[in-house]
Formats: C-alpha cells, structure tokens, sequence
C-alpha cells in the first residue's frame, strides 16, 4: 500500500495551468485513477501513486514542464536533461553549480542560485518574467525539486534549517510543515531554503544506470513522495508500522529504539513541525482511505484496521479529517456525487 496521501489542494494547484489553457482537466483526472467527483469533498486526499500519474499525464499532455505557469515553455526533458549533465559532477555543490549555469541557458531563467556564507549555505529562487502561479504550485514545485534531487544524489537527506517564502502564508500553509520539516517564514525577502554548508561537500553517489531508473518516474515522484528517510518522523512511522490492530509502541520505547531520550525526541519533533500523537494520528488517516479504495473491505472492519475498538469513533475521527464520513468519502472515490 501506499504510504502516505496527497492533500487535494494539490491536485487542484497542479491543473491550474491546464486549466487556464483550456484543456480538458477531467479527462486528465480520470486517466490517473482520481475520480473528479472525489475533489468536490474539500479535505479530500489522493495516493502518491495517482499524483505521481497526474504530474506525468500533465507533462506530456502539455509538453511543458512548467504546466503553464512558467514564464515561458519548458519543453518535456529538460529536466532529464539537466539530471544527465549533474550525475558527472563530484559533489553536491558542484551539482547546484552545473544545474545554475544550464538554466540560464533558458530566457526568462527559471531556477535557483546556490548563495554560500561559510557557515550556511542558500538555495534562492530565481524566477524572471511573469508567471501564471496563483496557488504558489510553481515556486513550490521548483522547491521541492531541486532540494529532492540533490538529496537523491547525495544518498542522504539535506536537513534544512529553514525555508522561506516572499508571499504570505497561503490557506494551505499547514501543508509545508509536512513538506519541508524546518521552521518556515513567510513574508520573507526571497523564496529560499538554508542548511548547513556541509551538505555541499557530500559527494554525489549515484550512476548513470541509477539515473536511467529515477527518470522513470521523477521529477513526478520527488513531488508525490515526500521525503522522510531520515527525519525522526520517517523514522517514527516504520517503527509504528501499518498493523493498528494491535497496541502501539508507546513514546518512551520508541525514544529508546531510537537512542534519544523522551524529552529530546519531543523537542526533535517539535523542530520537525509535529507530534507523536499526530504522527499516529496521520498514519491512520492514511491507512483508512487506502482502504477505503478497496470495496471489498468493510467499513467496520477498516476501523478495526486502523486500530478503532468502536466504529462510531472511527466515523467521528475520519470526519474530523477530511469533513465527511467514510461512506461518503468512499461514494467520492467511486466517483459518485
């Protein structure tokens, strides 16, 4: 099963451009296994799986890597071709340096510029020219991206200290505690993402045939699957695991498991913008409608699943988070109003 869900927001956010264009944004829908009828429910969730086939379906139906909002076209491989001038070079900061020098080939520029003070090291956006981005999908994307990829590269996740924004906090802001798992700030002079400086010396790990087998699915998988290999979260969840049938692993054992203590952990996951309880909270929320994506199981006995005792309780905690119940969730996902 898939391990974590994607907010419909973004869903809506990606389409904006061929919304604009006057494609038909259904039809794309439909052939990455969403059901249309699904986002009329406000709070509702995607898999992974089905994002990662919309942001595909999106590339090649609009042969635009920026899903127009850019600035200008991005034609289909740019990206692929800038992973395959990057997998050459010996270390991180080489890679944001080489990936720099190929987007200002591109006019307007649409990239971001590795800024280095000794201590802390910046990634800055630099977009030139208008853009169509009125969900701040593209500046997120771009974000996203170019920080996944570099830590793909690396073989380690780079841990950010902070990632800034020169836009207010968007409605959907909560979103990007679970994005980027550092303190954000909005309002900000530039869109950035800081850490340690010694991130650039990493050196990049991976080869061409690894390469060949990222670009399969990526850039659409570093959008879909956030990245939580090594934060204490990701770390939390796979101890946790998916069997809610049984009693949970309390907060001290799992400290211990991962030789910290209770109070350390605590002020970790505080940094990483969440908690114990919404870690399991989460899990379950995510467990449910993928099995709610299966006919054949129950309700009752999806609750069972997900570690409910009571039914009704079930009901009451999966409204709290996606503002329906189960069955009408269910209905959605069946493509049923």
């Amino acid at each position: 099963m898939s391990d974590l869900t994607v907010s419909r927001h973004f869903v809506l956010a990606a389409l904006a451009g061929a919304e604009r264009a006057g494609l038909d944004t259904h039809d794309m829908l439909r052939r990455a296994g969403i059901f249309p009828e699904l986002l009329k429910i406000e709070k509702a969730r995607v898999s992974s799986r089905q994002y990662s086939k919309l942001m595909q379906t999106l590339w090649s139906d609009m042969a635009d890597e920026f899903m127009g909002m850019g600035p200008r076209r991005c034609r289909t491989g740019t990206f692929a071709t800038m992973c395959a001038l990057v997998i050459d070079c010996p270390t991180l900061e080489a890679v944001y340096q080489q990936a720099w020098q190929f987007s200002r080939l591109f006019e307007p520029t649409v990239c971001m510029r590795l800024e280095d003070d000794g201590d802390r090291a910046r990634l800055v956006m630099v977009i030139e020219g208008d853009v169509y981005d009125p969900m701040h999908f593209l500046q997120e994307s771009i974000l996203v991206i170019w920080h996944r990829l570099g830590s793909w590269l690396i073989g380690q996740p780079v841990e950010l200290e902070q990632a800034q924004f020169n836009y207010p906090r968007p409605p959907h802001g909560d979103e990007y505690r679970h994005i980027f798992h550092c303190p954000l700030a909005f309002n900000a002079r530039e869109t950035a993402l800081t850490f340690d400086r010694r991130f650039l010396t990493a050196p990049v790990i991976r080869d061409k045939p690894e390469m060949r087998q990222f670009l399969k699915t990526s850039p659409a998988d570093l959008l879909s699957r956030p990245d939580e290999s090594n934060t204490y979260t990701g770390r939390i969840r796979a101890l946790i695991g998916r069997d809610f049938s049984k009693p949970l692993p309390d907060f001290e054992w799992i400290a211990a498991e991962l030789h910290t203590s209770p109070q350390t952990l605590r002020r970790r996951l505080k940094q990483e913008n969440t908690s114990f309880q919404e870690i399991k909270d989460l899990l379950r929320r995510d467990m449910a409608i993928y099995y709610l994506g299966r006919p054949e199981i129950a309700i009752n006995d999806i609750a069972h699943r997900v570690g409910f005792t009571e039914p009704s309780t079930f009901h009451r905690a999966f409204k709290k988070w996606t503002g329906v119940t189960p069955g009408a969730y269910r209905d959605g996902e069946r493509g049923q109003p």
